[in-house]
């Protein structure tokens, strides 16, 4: 009996910690239990998304003010997503076009 109990609470706190926010579908609820993310930025996050979707990182980082890379990939690391996707994962390395 012990040891199942301690392979539901392992297997519970796995499931926890790897569950993806994605800044699309959250609530404002979710959004705050994201480490770095507080009430004023979930309502914000809300409102851009009434908007329109949130199509990429870039999109994301553009339209909510005071976030950065550095922040986003922060809050990447905590479980934020946006489309699914973790930051950088949508990041492309382009070029500038040479004329």
């Amino acid at each position: 009996m012990l040891k199942q109990l301690l392979a539901f609470f392992t297997a519970l706190s796995f499931s926890t910690a790897f569950a993806a926010v994605d800044v699309n579908q959250a609530s404002e609820a979710e959004l705050d239990g994201i480490k770095g993310v507080g009430p004023a930025t979930s309502r914000l996050i809300v409102a851009e998304r009434k908007k329109s979707e949130f199509k990429s990182w870039a999109d994301f980082i553009g339209r909510i003010k005071g976030l950065g890379d550095k922040s986003a990939a922060k809050l990447s690391t905590q479980g934020l997503t946006v489309g699914g996707a973790a930051y950088g994962a949508d990041m492309v390395d382009a070029k500038p076009i040479q004329k």
